[in-house]
Parts: structure tokens; sequence; C-alpha cells
């Protein structure tokens, strides 16, 4: 009789044991699914062009054309920008359907009015981060130490980087933990030389983009003006100008795909 209460006790130790442990695997499971169905989207909390008085902030198909794309395919897109709170807006054209589409998403629109600060985001839940453009990431970008080790972090964990138009202007100062620059020998794409020049900016801007992603050892690829150019290396992501903004995004979700 003892050893059938044995028998039965361990029998119950051996089930319980195996619930707990599938209970664990299900839990990791659920945060691996989780990891990699949300993307962090950075934007620009500087509003003026340098002295000039005139106004900017991230670009709106920069950020909803990208969105639509990630959006449609399953992933949740968070907002950071280097202050938090309400990020400035520009290139404001709701005659752009997917502007229009994004801006009357009420849990969107929430959201990037309501921007994470970069000390509240967890970078192990995203599996990419994308910088959206727009003239005032010039500003307040490059030299963002926070927004840069977020985004270190993401792609030494496997992770996808983004960013068109302006927006390569976060990657210029990320350096890895072989010490090297997060640009350095990968193709890169971004706004050109020859771009801003046409808006009339290149006085303006604290450097030039594309000068100084090449500085970093970038070898950077271009077309020319206003035309889509998206270039993917590395699981590193750009694109030069607001024409690129879709492709960037589904560029993105071809990298995400390549990852399960």
């Amino acid at each position: 009789m003892q050893k059938v209460f044995l028998s039965i006790a361990t029998g119950i130790m051996v089930i319980a044991g195996c619930t707990i442990l599938s209970l664990n695997q299900a839990t990791a499971q659920t945060k691996k699914v989780s990891k990699m169905k949300k993307v962090l989207f950075v934007v620009t909390s500087h509003d003026k062009k340098g002295d000039t008085g005139q106004p900017t902030g991230y670009y709106l198909a920069e950020v909803s054309h990208p969105w639509e794309v990630l959006h449609k395919a399953g992933y949740e897109i968070d907002f950071v920008s280097p202050k938090g709170g309400k990020a400035p807006v520009d290139g404001f054209n709701l005659d752009d359907s997917t502007n229009k589409k994004f801006w009357e998403d009420t849990k969107y629109r929430t959201k990037i009015e309501n921007t994470m600060k970069p000390s509240e985001v967890k970078p192990e839940e995203y599996s990419a981060i994308l910088y959206a453009g727009g003239h005032g990431t010039m500003w307040d970008f490059a030299d963002n130490a926070e927004l840069s080790t977020i985004t270190q972090k993401i792609y030494e964990n496997n992770g996808v980087v983004s960013a068109v138009c302006h927006g390569p202007a976060g990657l210029v100062n990320i350096k890895l933990n072989n010490g090297k620059y997060l640009v350095d020998g990968k193709k890169i794409n971004a706004f050109t030389n020859e771009e801003e020049i046409a808006v009339g900016l290149e006085n303006v801007v604290p450097f030039m983009l594309e000068t100084k992603l090449i500085e970093r050892g970038a070898i950077f690829e271009k077309s020319g003006l206003w035309q889509n150019h998206v270039v993917a290396d590395q699981r590193v992501v750009t694109g030069q100008n607001p024409a690129s903004a879709k492709s960037v995004g589904e560029a993105t979700l071809a990298e995400l795909r390549k990852l399960k």
C-alpha cells in the first residue's frame, strides 16, 4: 500500500512539474510573440528650422506610410521622442489618404500626441526601431545618447533598425559593442546633399546628413532628386526622402519576416 501511495505521489509531482514547465514555456513563448509584434517609431521634438523661424517637426507621411504597412501586418506601433509628449508635425497633408487614415485613427493619434520619453522605453520589447524624418530630426536625434542606446540594444538583440529621409540623423553617432559605428561598412541611404541644397537649407541644418554618414563609414547610395530609393543591409533599412516612406515600411517588414 505504501508503494502505491509513493507511486501516486511521484506521479502527482511529475504532473505538477510538467505543468509548471509548460506554463513557463508558454510564458516565454508569449513574451517572444509580444516582442516580435512591436515596432518603436522615433519622432522629433524639435519644431524650428534653426534661426529661420520656419516651423518643422516629424514629416507626417514618413510616419503614416510605414505605419500603415506594419500595422496592416499585425505589428503594434509605439512612439518615442527626445522630450516625450506631443510631437510637432510637418508636411500636414490630409489629401494623402494614408495620412488621413493615420490622423483619424484615435488610438494612434493619441499615441503620437503623447509620445514616450526615452527613459520609458524597454528596448527588449521591440523587434524593430524606425526613425521618421522631418527637418527637426537634424537638431535633436544625433546627440541623444538615450535613443542611441535604445537602438544599439534593439539591433544587438537581432532587431531591425530603419530610418527615412532625415531620420538617419539618429544613426550617425550610434556605436555597437565592438566599438564600430552602426553604419560603418553598411549600404546606407538618406536625404542627399543635393536635396538639402535644392530646398535651400544647406546653411541652416547643423550638418549635411549624407556627408556625416560617409564620415562614419557608410557606403552611401542615392538616386536623383525626390526619387524613391531604399536600401537594406545587415538589418539596417534606410530610405532617401518622403517618396521612399512606404518602401521603407515594406523593406522593414521584409527584414522582420526573415527573423522568424
